[in-house]
């Protein structure tokens, strides 16, 4: 029987807090008493207890969240180490600390309701393709932009894009030893360049990333009555 690869979650977390209206960084906002990220690591953690698990944070916030982690007693393992100045700089930052072939999810850092069974479905897609994005249907009518205003579009050929990304760390290693480019928004588009796959997997309209004053009030009626398992 195969072994199983080592799998790994580096958790993005580089927010300010500018478009919350917060004088703390979004993933240190409390939510049900502790910090959002605390929440979206046990989420990684609580799923496999043997995953590795890498938060990424711009350096001069790294201090800040060892003492919240005292301060909360938080018990998860993990590894915290700087990120860069853009998103693909602090991705590649983390990726720097997984080790020989493996299954690596990134996540964002303020997404705390993903399932179980998206995690699970995520990483059982990537062992197979090498390349899954959880992603879902888009709700509202959608309309393009073009030179004489704008055009509808049928949606049923569109999805929103979440997180977890996962891929086969291979695969991650040769994206990111790419230059950097304006056209990379996230982790999939990074890998589409090298002309690999992309297998979506279905996501959640609860896997929320909480930007915005009305994402954290949502968040507080989620956290009351999320059920990680489903």
């Amino acid at each position: 029987m195969e072994k199983a690869l080592q799998q790994y979650a580096i958790i993005v977390a580089g927010g300010t807090g500018s478009r919350m209206q917060h004088s703390l960084p979004k993933q240190f906002i409390e939510l049900a008493g502790r910090p959002i990220l605390m929440h979206t690591i046990e989420r990684f953690h609580t799923y496999n207890a043997d995953i590795r698990i890498v938060v990424v944070l711009p350096e001069d916030q790294l201090q800040v969240w060892r003492n919240l982690c005292k301060q909360h007693k938080f018990p998860v393992f993990h590894m915290a180490v700087p990120g860069g100045k853009t998103r693909f700089g602090s991705v590649k930052s983390g990726l720097a600390t997984v080790h020989g072939e493996a299954l690596v999810a990134v996540h964002d850092g303020v997404r705390p309701f993903v399932s179980y069974a998206t995690i699970k479905a995520a990483f059982e897609s990537a062992a197979e393709a090498g390349a899954a994005v959880v992603a879902v249907s888009p709700k509202d009518s959608i309309r393009e932009l073009t030179e004489g205003g704008s055009q509808a579009v049928p949606r049923t050929r569109y999805k929103l894009v979440q997180t977890p990304q996962c891929f086969k760390a291979s695969l991650l290693r040769a994206a990111y030893e790419q230059p950097e480019s304006e056209h990379f928004t996230d982790d999939a588009s990074v890998v589409e360049q090298l002309g690999a796959g992309i297998a979506l997997v279905e996501g959640s309209y609860s896997n929320i990333k909480i930007t915005t004053p009305e994402d954290l009030l949502l968040a507080e009626v989620l956290v009351k009555q999320f059920d990680p398992a489903s």
